[in-house]
Protein backbone atom coordinates (compact mmCIF):
# COMPACT_ATOMS: atom_id res chain seq x y z
CA UNK A 1 0.00 0.00 0.00
CA UNK A 2 2.91 2.44 1.11
CA UNK A 3 4.10 1.82 -3.04
CA UNK A 4 1.24 2.77 -4.40
CA UNK A 5 0.81 6.23 -1.61
CA UNK A 6 4.24 7.07 -2.77
CA UNK A 7 3.20 7.06 -6.57
CA UNK A 8 1.15 9.59 -5.86
CA UNK A 9 3.30 12.14 -5.01
CA UNK A 10 1.35 14.62 -2.21
CA UNK A 11 4.28 16.61 -2.02
CA UNK A 12 3.49 17.60 -5.56
CA UNK A 13 0.32 18.46 -4.60
CA UNK A 14 1.72 22.47 -3.16
CA UNK A 15 1.42 23.04 -7.42
CA UNK A 16 -2.40 22.93 -6.90
CA UNK A 17 -2.73 25.32 -3.97
CA UNK A 18 -2.28 27.71 -7.23
CA UNK A 19 -5.87 27.78 -7.41
CA UNK A 20 -6.56 29.26 -4.30
CA UNK A 21 -4.10 32.43 -5.87
CA UNK A 22 -7.10 34.66 -6.91
CA UNK A 23 -9.00 34.58 -3.94
CA UNK A 24 -5.90 35.15 -1.90
CA UNK A 25 -4.46 38.22 -3.64
CA UNK A 26 -7.98 39.84 -3.84
CA UNK A 27 -8.72 39.38 -0.50
CA UNK A 28 -11.56 37.41 -0.42
CA UNK A 29 -9.71 34.23 1.50
CA UNK A 30 -11.40 35.52 4.71
CA UNK A 31 -14.78 35.74 3.27
CA UNK A 32 -17.59 33.01 4.51
CA UNK A 33 -17.40 29.74 2.41
CA UNK A 34 -14.59 30.74 0.32
CA UNK A 35 -12.18 28.06 1.68
CA UNK A 36 -14.53 25.63 1.71
CA UNK A 37 -15.89 26.67 -1.83
CA UNK A 38 -12.20 25.13 -2.97
CA UNK A 39 -11.76 22.15 -1.24
CA UNK A 40 -13.63 19.73 -3.69
CA UNK A 41 -11.84 21.45 -6.52
CA UNK A 42 -8.04 21.03 -4.87
CA UNK A 43 -9.10 17.67 -4.60
CA UNK A 44 -9.56 17.29 -7.88
CA UNK A 45 -6.78 18.81 -8.95
CA UNK A 46 -4.77 16.71 -6.65
CA UNK A 47 -6.37 13.30 -8.03
CA UNK A 48 -5.96 14.30 -11.55
CA UNK A 49 -2.14 15.43 -11.36
CA UNK A 50 -1.50 12.01 -9.73
CA UNK A 51 -2.89 10.07 -12.15
CA UNK A 52 -1.03 11.70 -14.63
CA UNK A 53 2.44 10.73 -12.27
CA UNK A 54 1.47 7.73 -11.83
CA UNK A 55 0.90 7.26 -16.18
CA UNK A 56 4.43 9.02 -16.55
CA UNK A 57 6.09 6.64 -14.25
CA UNK A 58 4.37 3.36 -16.24
CA UNK A 59 5.92 5.08 -19.19
CA UNK A 60 9.61 6.17 -18.21
CA UNK A 61 9.61 2.79 -16.09
CA UNK A 62 12.21 1.37 -18.17
CA UNK A 63 14.16 4.57 -18.05
CA UNK A 64 13.64 5.27 -14.21
CA UNK A 65 15.26 1.72 -13.83
CA UNK A 66 18.91 2.86 -14.66
CA UNK A 67 18.28 6.28 -13.37
CA UNK A 68 20.47 6.52 -9.77
CA UNK A 69 17.47 8.22 -7.36
CA UNK A 70 14.28 7.12 -9.49
CA UNK A 71 15.25 3.37 -9.84
CA UNK A 72 13.85 3.64 -6.00
CA UNK A 73 10.42 4.67 -7.66
CA UNK A 74 8.06 1.79 -7.24
CA UNK A 75 6.90 0.84 -10.31
CA UNK A 76 10.94 -0.07 -11.05
CA UNK A 77 12.06 -1.49 -8.29
CA UNK A 78 9.39 -3.58 -8.52
CA UNK A 79 7.07 -2.82 -5.20
CA UNK A 80 4.38 -1.59 -7.16
CA UNK A 81 2.79 -3.60 -10.48
CA UNK A 82 2.00 -2.48 -13.92
CA UNK A 83 -1.35 -3.43 -13.70
CA UNK A 84 -2.09 -2.03 -9.95
CA UNK A 85 -0.55 1.27 -11.20
CA UNK A 86 -2.75 1.33 -14.11
CA UNK A 87 -5.98 0.67 -12.47
CA UNK A 88 -4.88 3.46 -9.93
CA UNK A 89 -4.15 5.99 -12.27
CA UNK A 90 -7.45 5.47 -14.14
CA UNK A 91 -9.45 5.32 -11.19
CA UNK A 92 -7.23 8.27 -10.13
CA UNK A 93 -8.39 10.31 -13.13
CA UNK A 94 -11.94 9.30 -13.78
CA UNK A 95 -12.83 10.09 -9.91
CA UNK A 96 -11.17 13.84 -10.34
CA UNK A 97 -13.25 14.46 -13.84
CA UNK A 98 -16.54 13.02 -11.93
CA UNK A 99 -15.61 15.47 -9.28
CA UNK A 100 -15.17 18.39 -12.00
CA UNK A 101 -18.59 17.61 -13.23
CA UNK A 102 -20.17 18.07 -9.90
CA UNK A 103 -18.81 21.46 -9.73
CA UNK A 104 -19.31 23.21 -13.00
CA UNK A 105 -18.90 22.58 -16.61
CA UNK A 106 -16.18 24.78 -17.32
CA UNK A 107 -14.00 24.12 -14.71
CA UNK A 108 -14.35 20.11 -15.75
CA UNK A 109 -13.27 21.25 -19.03
CA UNK A 110 -10.09 23.01 -17.63
CA UNK A 111 -9.47 20.42 -15.76
CA UNK A 112 -10.14 17.61 -18.43
CA UNK A 113 -7.48 19.94 -20.70
CA UNK A 114 -4.81 20.21 -17.76
CA UNK A 115 -5.35 16.00 -18.23
CA UNK A 116 -4.80 16.23 -21.68
CA UNK A 117 -1.74 18.02 -21.33
CA UNK A 118 0.08 15.99 -19.04
CA UNK A 119 -1.06 13.09 -20.86
CA UNK A 120 0.55 14.16 -24.31
CA UNK A 121 3.74 15.56 -22.70
CA UNK A 122 4.34 12.30 -21.25
CA UNK A 123 3.35 9.99 -24.09
CA UNK A 124 5.51 12.65 -26.54
CA UNK A 125 6.16 16.41 -25.49
CA UNK A 126 8.65 16.18 -23.07
CA UNK A 127 10.93 15.07 -25.85
CA UNK A 128 11.09 17.94 -27.17
CA UNK A 129 12.61 20.92 -26.42
CA UNK A 130 11.15 24.39 -25.27
CA UNK A 131 8.10 22.67 -25.74
CA UNK A 132 8.23 20.30 -22.92
CA UNK A 133 8.71 23.83 -20.51
CA UNK A 134 5.52 25.38 -21.76
CA UNK A 135 3.59 22.49 -21.03
CA UNK A 136 4.95 22.75 -17.64
CA UNK A 137 3.69 26.26 -17.44
CA UNK A 138 0.45 25.64 -19.33
CA UNK A 139 -0.37 23.06 -16.22
CA UNK A 140 0.17 26.19 -14.06
CA UNK A 141 -1.62 28.35 -16.00
CA UNK A 142 -4.73 26.31 -16.28
CA UNK A 143 -4.52 25.81 -12.41
CA UNK A 144 -4.67 29.61 -12.12
CA UNK A 145 -7.43 30.45 -14.37
CA UNK A 146 -9.58 27.24 -12.71
CA UNK A 147 -8.98 29.20 -9.39
CA UNK A 148 -10.33 32.43 -10.82
CA UNK A 149 -13.25 30.60 -12.78
CA UNK A 150 -14.21 29.00 -9.07
CA UNK A 151 -13.71 32.11 -7.22
CA UNK A 152 -15.11 34.16 -10.09
CA UNK A 153 -12.10 36.27 -9.61
CA UNK A 154 -10.54 38.56 -12.79
CA UNK A 155 -7.24 37.99 -13.17
CA UNK A 156 -4.27 40.33 -13.36
CA UNK A 157 -2.66 40.25 -16.58
CA UNK A 158 0.47 40.97 -14.39
CA UNK A 159 -0.04 37.95 -12.45
CA UNK A 160 -0.74 35.75 -15.56
CA UNK A 161 2.65 37.06 -17.12
CA UNK A 162 4.45 36.27 -13.11
CA UNK A 163 2.90 32.87 -12.79
CA UNK A 164 4.06 31.87 -16.31
CA UNK A 165 7.78 32.96 -16.30
CA UNK A 166 7.70 31.31 -12.82
CA UNK A 167 6.31 28.04 -14.19
CA UNK A 168 9.10 28.01 -16.83
CA UNK A 169 12.00 29.60 -14.60
CA UNK A 170 11.17 26.40 -12.11
CA UNK A 171 11.00 23.86 -14.68
CA UNK A 172 13.88 24.92 -16.49
CA UNK A 173 15.94 24.90 -13.19
CA UNK A 174 14.77 21.30 -12.88
CA UNK A 175 16.16 20.19 -16.25
CA UNK A 176 19.49 22.45 -15.19
CA UNK A 177 19.66 20.36 -11.91
CA UNK A 178 19.49 16.98 -13.78
CA UNK A 179 21.74 17.55 -16.50
CA UNK A 180 24.20 18.46 -13.93
CA UNK A 181 23.66 15.44 -11.72
CA UNK A 182 23.20 13.09 -14.35
CA UNK A 183 26.22 14.62 -16.98
CA UNK A 184 26.95 12.59 -19.90
CA UNK A 185 23.87 10.18 -19.38
CA UNK A 186 21.31 13.39 -18.86
CA UNK A 187 19.78 12.69 -22.44
CA UNK A 188 19.20 8.61 -21.34
CA UNK A 189 16.89 9.47 -18.79
CA UNK A 190 15.41 12.64 -20.21
CA UNK A 191 15.49 12.38 -23.86
CA UNK A 192 15.05 16.53 -23.76
CA UNK A 193 18.08 17.24 -22.58
CA UNK A 194 19.79 15.86 -25.03
CA UNK A 195 19.43 18.46 -27.78
CA UNK A 196 19.57 21.65 -25.21
CA UNK A 197 22.72 23.25 -26.56
CA UNK A 198 25.28 24.01 -23.59
CA UNK A 199 24.57 26.99 -21.63
CA UNK A 200 20.92 27.12 -23.50
CA UNK A 201 18.84 26.07 -19.97
CA UNK A 202 21.27 28.10 -17.58
CA UNK A 203 20.78 31.02 -19.71
CA UNK A 204 17.00 30.46 -20.04
CA UNK A 205 16.95 30.25 -15.99
CA UNK A 206 18.47 33.39 -15.54
CA UNK A 207 16.39 35.65 -18.37
CA UNK A 208 12.58 33.94 -16.67
CA UNK A 209 14.14 34.40 -12.94
CA UNK A 210 14.86 38.38 -13.99
CA UNK A 211 11.46 38.29 -16.05
CA UNK A 212 9.38 37.14 -12.72
CA UNK A 213 10.89 39.88 -10.41
CA UNK A 214 10.17 42.11 -13.18
CA UNK A 215 6.49 41.05 -13.68
CA UNK A 216 5.99 40.38 -10.55
CA UNK A 217 7.10 44.31 -9.31
CA UNK A 218 4.71 45.27 -12.11
CA UNK A 219 1.65 43.46 -10.23
CA UNK A 220 2.72 44.72 -6.83
CA UNK A 221 2.42 48.50 -8.04
CA UNK A 222 -1.21 48.44 -8.43
CA UNK A 223 -1.21 47.39 -4.48
CA UNK A 224 1.64 49.91 -2.54
CA UNK A 225 2.11 47.89 0.32
CA UNK A 226 2.66 44.62 -1.66
CA UNK A 227 6.05 46.31 -3.23
CA UNK A 228 7.62 45.69 0.24
CA UNK A 229 6.85 41.80 -1.06
CA UNK A 230 9.85 42.26 -4.26
CA UNK A 231 12.74 41.67 -2.06
CA UNK A 232 11.81 38.58 -0.26
CA UNK A 233 10.69 37.28 -4.15
CA UNK A 234 14.42 38.15 -5.31
CA UNK A 235 15.81 36.40 -2.69
CA UNK A 236 13.52 33.66 -2.84
CA UNK A 237 14.56 33.20 -6.68
CA UNK A 238 17.96 33.87 -6.24
CA UNK A 239 17.62 30.84 -3.23
CA UNK A 240 16.53 28.79 -5.81
CA UNK A 241 19.22 29.27 -8.62
CA UNK A 242 22.00 28.56 -6.19
CA UNK A 243 20.37 25.43 -4.85
CA UNK A 244 19.93 24.40 -8.92
CA UNK A 245 24.00 25.58 -9.27
CA UNK A 246 25.30 23.63 -6.71
CA UNK A 247 23.43 20.34 -7.14
CA UNK A 248 21.42 20.60 -4.15
CA UNK A 249 18.02 21.13 -5.39
CA UNK A 250 16.20 21.57 -8.36
CA UNK A 251 12.41 19.99 -8.17
CA UNK A 252 10.59 22.79 -6.88
CA UNK A 253 8.18 21.38 -4.34
CA UNK A 254 11.36 19.53 -2.30
CA UNK A 255 13.07 22.42 -2.40
CA UNK A 256 10.51 24.69 -0.55
CA UNK A 257 9.85 21.74 1.77
CA UNK A 258 13.42 20.72 2.83
CA UNK A 259 15.51 23.83 2.24
CA UNK A 260 14.71 25.49 5.31
CA UNK A 261 15.90 28.89 3.75
CA UNK A 262 13.37 28.86 0.79
CA UNK A 263 10.32 27.24 3.08
CA UNK A 264 11.01 30.38 5.76
CA UNK A 265 11.17 32.97 2.69
CA UNK A 266 7.93 31.49 1.13
CA UNK A 267 6.23 31.86 4.76
CA UNK A 268 7.43 35.37 5.04
CA UNK A 269 6.10 36.19 1.52
CA UNK A 270 2.40 34.48 2.39
CA UNK A 271 2.45 36.57 5.75
CA UNK A 272 3.46 39.80 4.04
CA UNK A 273 1.14 39.70 0.96
CA UNK A 274 -1.73 39.01 3.55
CA UNK A 275 -0.78 41.32 6.49
CA UNK A 276 -1.05 43.50 2.96
CA UNK A 277 -4.34 42.92 1.80
CA UNK A 278 -5.65 42.06 5.06
CA UNK A 279 -5.15 44.93 7.51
Amino acid sequence: MTAYLTMLRPTQWLKNLMLFFPPFLAGQMLLSGVFSRGVVPFCAFCLVSSAGYVFNDLLDRDRDAHHPRKCLRPIPSGAASLLGASILSAILLLSGLLLAGFISSRFFLMLAGYAAITASYSLLLKTIPVVDLFCISAGFLIRLQAGGELFHVPISPWLFLTVFLLAIFLGTGKRVSESHSLGTMAGEHRTSLAHYPPGFLDGTMYMTGGAVLLTYAMYTLNRHTLIYSVPLCLFGLLRYMFLVSSGKGGDPAESLLKDLMLFVVGLLWVMMVAWSIYP
